[in-house]
Protein backbone atom coordinates (compact mmCIF):
# COMPACT_ATOMS: atom_id res chain seq x y z
CA UNK A 1 0.00 0.00 0.00
CA UNK A 2 1.73 3.12 -0.99
CA UNK A 3 1.49 6.54 1.46
CA UNK A 4 -0.68 9.00 0.81
CA UNK A 5 0.40 12.46 0.12
CA UNK A 6 -0.24 15.72 2.14
CA UNK A 7 -1.70 18.15 -1.32
CA UNK A 8 0.05 20.53 0.24
CA UNK A 9 3.45 19.06 -0.42
CA UNK A 10 1.97 18.55 -4.14
CA UNK A 11 1.10 21.94 -4.53
CA UNK A 12 4.09 23.44 -3.64
CA UNK A 13 5.89 20.81 -5.14
CA UNK A 14 4.12 21.47 -8.41
CA UNK A 15 4.75 25.54 -7.80
CA UNK A 16 8.24 25.20 -7.05
CA UNK A 17 8.58 23.77 -10.81
CA UNK A 18 6.46 26.22 -12.41
CA UNK A 19 8.88 28.78 -11.12
CA UNK A 20 11.85 27.04 -11.89
CA UNK A 21 11.24 25.35 -15.22
CA UNK A 22 14.26 22.94 -16.53
CA UNK A 23 15.03 21.93 -12.94
CA UNK A 24 16.35 18.53 -11.90
CA UNK A 25 15.00 16.23 -8.94
CA UNK A 26 17.56 17.20 -6.59
CA UNK A 27 17.42 20.63 -7.13
CA UNK A 28 13.76 20.81 -5.81
CA UNK A 29 14.41 18.78 -2.87
CA UNK A 30 17.20 21.18 -1.70
CA UNK A 31 14.86 23.99 -2.55
CA UNK A 32 11.91 22.45 -0.51
CA UNK A 33 14.15 21.39 2.13
CA UNK A 34 13.07 17.54 1.32
CA UNK A 35 15.11 14.39 0.83
CA UNK A 36 15.50 13.68 -2.69
CA UNK A 37 13.43 10.71 -2.60
CA UNK A 38 10.78 11.98 -1.27
CA UNK A 39 10.78 14.23 -4.52
CA UNK A 40 11.14 11.30 -6.35
CA UNK A 41 8.50 9.56 -5.06
CA UNK A 42 6.10 12.27 -5.29
CA UNK A 43 6.03 12.59 -8.95
CA UNK A 44 3.84 10.08 -9.79
CA UNK A 45 1.55 11.37 -7.29
CA UNK A 46 1.11 15.14 -8.98
CA UNK A 47 -0.14 13.28 -12.43
CA UNK A 48 -2.62 11.64 -9.93
CA UNK A 49 -3.92 14.73 -8.17
CA UNK A 50 -4.12 16.71 -11.66
CA UNK A 51 -0.64 18.53 -12.27
CA UNK A 52 1.18 17.69 -15.09
CA UNK A 53 4.41 17.38 -16.09
CA UNK A 54 7.12 16.64 -18.68
CA UNK A 55 10.81 14.96 -18.11
CA UNK A 56 13.66 15.86 -20.41
CA UNK A 57 15.87 12.93 -21.56
CA UNK A 58 18.39 14.62 -18.52
CA UNK A 59 15.78 14.15 -15.97
CA UNK A 60 15.11 18.20 -16.18
CA UNK A 61 11.01 18.67 -14.78
CA UNK A 62 8.97 21.36 -16.67
CA UNK A 63 5.08 21.99 -16.32
CA UNK A 64 3.29 20.53 -18.92
CA UNK A 65 1.76 23.28 -21.62
CA UNK A 66 -0.18 22.22 -24.48
CA UNK A 67 1.43 23.15 -27.71
CA UNK A 68 -1.70 24.91 -29.13
CA UNK A 69 -1.80 27.27 -26.30
CA UNK A 70 1.14 29.23 -27.46
CA UNK A 71 1.02 33.30 -26.64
Amino acid sequence: MSRRRDPNDLERLYEAIQENPGQRASFFARLLKWPRSKVTRALPDLEDHGYLLSEDEKGRLFPFRKPWKKK
